[in-house]
């Protein structure tokens, strides 16, 4: 394994596989020296795995795809499909065209347009991003609920001051556990690998990121699933979430994430070990078929979850008995692995610093509302 990395944050680094740590600069900040720094790489490397770990990297990689793939095997999709989701208005777009079921979505170009869609909208409503990454990057947040138009004005403004396209869209009732991802690795349009998963936990609660999930066979999201990676032309691993609506009990389509991340540790507990697949496919030419995954195994994010042992019952909204389920029974953390325990011992250690920043700087009161909030403390 040889990381290229450009945040020090980064804890993969660490971790007793990576054989190199190539620095390199922020591919949104300097694309050309990143992409540089790529090919230096790939001329050392030839024909490795080249394999995007967020949507910073999976953007920059995917639209020189052309150019990598002279020095790597590059595991993204091109950008025409790339874009597709990562810009959540065209993803929203393609599903209604392909039948997919989603959430009523407006995109505001003025504070005129929101009171324009507000007529045909309910409050609350969610504020989002088209581009998740940069979004969250700027306010650590994936999106905003909003219960009047004051908030929503206030919200749109916000990211429009930091140049980031939003968009109003309804918001669809029911708790963290209606969630769900639908897992698969596909090639030439047919799914040769899936598995699904229920969410359980989210940090925090309602619009944030999984603190839990857990394995479980979901047939109805599968045709779903299917049908709008197959309108996409996708090829190779993604994490589809869709959201049940409590309304109607149909799912929605939330967002298509067409990398690998921490989560699918989770598969790979299970028995689907979605990266040696794709290394196999890519780089052995071998091609896996369908296998059958373990249900019932809990994906803990430890930096997210442990924090709510600490939080009153009704913040947590749920028993301590319940919030404990996950850490009983079969389950595997985000981070800590005792065969490998340096990326947590990092992360704990950065975490321990911005905390102790934020003492010497501010009063209690803003640590407490940070703890847990970006998993960092």
């Amino acid at each position: 394994m040889i990381v290229v990395q450009y945040n020090k944050g980064d804890m993969g680094q660490v971790s007793k596989f990576v054989k190199e740590i190539v620095h390199a600069p922020h591919p949104d900040e300097s694309p050309d020296r990143f992409i540089e720094t790529l090919v230096v790489c790939g001329k050392k490397y030839p024909q490795s795995l080249l394999i995007p770990a967020d949507d910073e990297t999976l953007q920059i990689v995917s639209r020189n795809k052309k150019d990598l793939s002279r020095y790597f095997t590059v595991t993204c999709t091109d950008w025409e499909i790339t874009e597709l989701f990562l810009n959540k208005r065209k993803t929203y777009a393609l599903a209604e065209k392909s039948g997919v079921p989603v959430a009523r979505t407006y995109v505001p170009t003025s504070v005129d347009d929101l009171y324009a869609y507000a007529r045909g909208m309910e409050f609350p409503c969610i504020v989002k991003p088209c581009f998740s990454h940069r979004y969250y990057e700027i306010f650590r947040k994936k999106m905003v609920i909003v219960n009047d138009m004051d908030q929503m004005i206030a919200a749109f403004r916000e990211a429009s001051d930091a140049g980031i396209e939003v968009m109003v869209q309804e918001f669809i009732p029911g708790d963290d556990q209606q969630g769900v991802n639908y897992n698969s690795y596909f090639a030439d349009g047919t799914p040769l690998v899936e598995f699904t998963a229920l969410k359980v936990r989210l940090s925090p609660p309602i619009i944030g990121i999984p603190s839990v999930v857990v394995s479980r066979h979901v047939p109805e999201v599968l045709y779903l699933g299917r049908k709008i990676l197959v309108a996409m032309n996708y090829e190779g691993y993604s994490c589809t979430e869709f959201k049940r609506d409590a309304r109607d009990g149909v799912f929605k389509l939330m967002e298509v994430n067409g990398r690998h991340n921490r989560s699918t540790s989770l598969a790979v507990q299970c028995g689907i070990n979605f990266p040696w697949i794709q290394y196999r496919h890519l780089v052995g030419k071998e091609v896996s078929g369908h296998r059958t995954a373990l249900s019932g195994v809990y994906w803990i994010d430890e930096f997210k979850d442990v924090p709510k042992i600490f939080a009153g019952a009704q913040e947590r909204s749920t028993s301590y008995s319940k919030f404990f389920l996950p850490y009983i029974h079969p389950h595997v953390f985000s981070v800590f692995n005792w065969s490998d325990p340096l990326p947590f011992l990092k992360r704990c250690g950065d975490g321990a610093k911005i905390a102790a920043r934020l003492l010497l700087r501010h009063p209690r009161q803003e640590y407490a509302s940070r703890i847990g909030q970006d998993g960092k403390i």
